[in-house]
């Protein structure tokens, strides 16, 4: 469960001698959230299912919180979006394709 989960992390920060109290489980969700996105290439609708939002995905709000932040590093930057001649991306980890989209 989340509870138990929560007090492993807490014990866990107790042998590396920080203190537990500012911790909890956010931080987790959402870099589950973008995990499943980025490197399991899972679609919005799983993702609002796994984490138990937007059942009709009537609030697609709520998952884009969860997969872009204010304090994100973009990986490409603006004037390569539509640039046919971009410089290629590093290899996909999973598949190893270095395609745009990868």
């Amino acid at each position: 469960t989340s509870d138990s989960f929560l007090k492993c992390f807490h014990n866990n920060l107790l042998d590396i001698e920080v203190d537990p109290r500012p911790y909890g489980t956010h931080s987790f969700q959402r870099g589950g959230c973008q995990f499943l996105y980025k490197v399991c290439r899972w679609d919005f609708r799983d993702i609002c299912d796994w984490g138990g939002w937007a059942e009709n995905f009537d609030n697609p709000g709520t998952i884009f919180k969860y997969l872009l932040s204010w304090n994100d590093n973009p990986r490409e930057q603006r004037e390569h979006y539509l640039n046919p001649n971009r410089p290629r991306k590093d290899p996909c980890h999973a598949c190893g394709r270095t395609c745009h989209c990868a």
